[in-house]
């Protein structure tokens, strides 16, 4: 009954969020005098927090219209190019001029954990200028309907498979975070079955690979409580009138209070430095905290079956550094992979997968020749500095696009030596 009256608290509050919002309105309106003093602007602060405060946060928009090639800018079309019920595959379309050269594939497997998408805009602008984007754009679990099926980890690492067949050879995967793990086995599985689709570079970043190595609060949480702790306390049924009606989920609401209550002490300033900007009418602190905030605050549910399988697998087995993960009866031997390079990057301050969790894949790939693997750790970033930010773009980036440049079958078949990138760490 949980997530019903979560729903019903939120309706219940809509006519206090529409009264919130009118009232804004009212004290901004440039018309009234009042919204051109302090007292006018503090009024309409308060009012638009509240009403931010109690919301229900839409799915927000990629917004990549365009991008900036070395002749100049293109714009930038979003088009499905592949659709399952539990996922959407977008490939960012650039107009191209005719004399363009071809660019690397990139498939950026998004993290199915909470937050959509869109959490990789930011990773998604810093490649678009120098790549054929694809992201896969996971389906909010509440909005698929029970006769659609079920959707687990087994199924994850299927549609993964599928969406490299789709996509075709010479194609370079890329995981953030929670993927990390069925994009490495997925990997594993195309390698032992000799698939010729497989792809030419694997990059891992910031992924829970092996949790045992410097386990951070969420690993410890799920080491202390056992699988059926987590399915009685965690998991809810969808509440009707969703289309996902009586679907069993983890809920989003409940996944983003536990990411708030994690860093709540930063949460809470932020919210009165917004607050203080409104008042100041400091407009572009502003909307840069709207602008997080309506990302960060933005979630969709997981399936029961994919979240708690994720759990005992990854965070309480640790299966897949242990060699004992299974696909569909079929063990995930990672030393299988032989071809494909292998590039892995941490966050030295990551608070969310620790420092050589995902280093951890450079152990278990084992044979992966030297002069096709790389590590790298970046300075002075958490988590979200890993795939998102000024250093993401100003170094991170460049390395994966000079990894995937000198790893492209083009380059092997014309036997040219790999560039290696300098990094603070390395494999």
């Amino acid at each position: 009954m949980f997530y019903q009256m979560y729903e019903l608290n939120h309706a219940a509050m809509a006519p206090m969020r529409a009264y919130a919002d009118a009232m804004r309105l009212a004290f901004r309106n440039p018309v009234n005098p009042i919204s051109h003093t302090p007292y006018g602007r503090a009024v309409a602060a308060g009012f638009e927090l509240f009403e931010r405060t109690t919301r229900r946060y839409g799915k927000p928009e990629f917004g990549l219209d365009t991008t900036k090639l070395n002749s100049g800018p293109v714009s930038v079309h979003e088009k499905v190019v592949w659709s399952r019920p539990f996922c959407n595959l977008i490939h960012f379309e650039r107009s191209l001029p005719s004399s363009h050269r071809p660019d690397p594939k990139i498939l950026i497997v998004a993290p199915m954990s909470g937050h959509y998408a869109t959490l990789l805009r930011g990773t998604v602008e810093a490649l678009l200028p120098k790549a054929e984007v694809y992201i896969t754009d996971w389906t909010d679990a509440r909005m698929v309907p029970v006769t659609e099926g079920r959707f687990d980890l087994d199924d994850y690492i299927d549609y993964v498979v599928s969406m490299l067949h789709a996509l075709g050879p010479d194609t370079h995967v890329m995981a953030v975070c929670q993927p990390s793990v069925p994009v490495l086995a997925a990997v594993a599985l195309m390698e032992e079955n000799g698939d010729r689709f497989a792809p030419s570079t694997m990059t891992l970043m910031g992924g829970p690979i092996d949790t045992r190595k410097n386990p951070t609060g969420v690993n410890e949480l799920a080491q202390t409580k056992p699988i059926e702790w987590f399915e009685d306390n965690v998991i809810m049924q969808v509440p009707w009138p969703l289309p996902g009606f009586t679907r069993q989920v983890y809920p989003g609401f409940l996944q983003l209070s536990g990411f708030m209550t994690m860093n709540l002490d930063r949460h809470m300033i932020a919210q009165k430095d917004f607050y203080l900007h409104l008042v100041k009418n400091d407009g572009d602190s502003a909307e840069r905290h709207r602008d997080f905030y309506d990302e960060y605050l933005a979630v969709m549910d997981l399936t029961a079956e994919f979240y708690l399988q994720t759990v005992d697998t990854v965070f309480i087995k640790h299966s897949l550094p242990k060699g004992e993960m299974m696909h569909r009866g079929q063990r995930v031997d990672t030393s299988k992979i032989r071809n494909v390079a292998l590039l892995t990057i941490e966050g030295e301050n990551d608070d969310i997968s620790g420092l050589g969790q995902t280093e951890a894949a450079q152990t278990i790939c084992t044979n992966i020749p030297d002069d096709m693997r790389h590590h790298y750790v970046q300075p002075k970033v958490g988590h979200y500095g890993v795939f998102n930010g000024s250093r993401y773009r100003a170094e991170i980036a460049p390395r994966i696009l000079d990894f995937i440049r000198s790893h492209g079958k083009a380059n092997r078949a014309g036997n040219s030596r790999p560039k290696l990138v300098k990094s603070s760490k390395s494999a």
